[in-house]
């Protein structure tokens, strides 16, 4: 995996550059679609560079991961599937290629739209999992696109203004904690929304 350290250690060297707030909008609008490197990594680093302009950093990070799904959603609607069903060269090459792209997940990913939905989306786009495979699926599988992308802006500005405020709060101390943590904090505060949804939806 060392092509993925140094592809971070790329994406990272940004911060230092007068086009770091380009790059946070390239990277978070790719990563929707098909990079393997988190926009979070260059959000924490441009915000602990600037903690005033944190909630910015946050914005532009949250615009851009917003507009790379939609083109995923558009990327699977189009040119997924061939007219008889069977996947394309382009789809293949994603499978072949893109880390998080794998067909038993595909598989898996058209039950998960079918029960839970909105929730689907917003669990993607909130914690560690791959969010590009679910932008790419959600076209392909012509999962409702308001709900889509409602599901998009919620759930990834969430995340980004979360991190932000957590760098604008307490500064450099909290990245080893954001480091270590914050995923698996992510994961658990989705696991008790979604649940306390469906609490309330079997009591009423």
């Amino acid at each position: 995996m060392g092509w993925v350290k140094r592809l971070y250690n790329w994406v990272l060297s940004w911060s230092e550059s007068p086009y770091g707030t380009l790059a946070l909008f390239i990277l978070a609008f790719c990563e929707s679609v098909f990079f393997p490197i988190p926009p979070d990594v260059l959000l924490i680093a441009l915000a602990l560079g600037a903690s005033a302009r944190s909630f910015r950093f946050a914005l532009i990070c949250s615009v851009g991961s917003v507009l790379g799904a939609i083109v995923g959603y558009g990327m699977g609607y189009y040119i997924w599937l061939t007219p008889a069903g069977e996947f394309t060269g382009f789809a293949n090459f994603f499978f072949d290629n893109i880390p998080g792209f794998t067909h038993h997940m595909y598989d898996r990913i058209k039950g998960l739209f079918h029960e839970w939905n909105f929730w689907v989306i917003f669990t993607a786009g909130f914690t560690p999992i791959p969010y590009k495979v679910f932008t790419i699926t959600a076209g392909v599988f012509d999962v409702n696109f308001f709900m889509f992308l409602l599901a998009s802006v919620i759930s990834r500005s969430a995340r980004f203004f979360l991190i932000s405020w957590l760098i604008w709060k307490y500064g450099p101390s909290i990245k080893s904690f954001i480091d270590k943590y914050f995923n698996l904090l992510a994961i658990a505060f989705t696991v008790l929304l979604i649940g306390g949804f469906v609490l309330i939806s079997y009591f009423i």
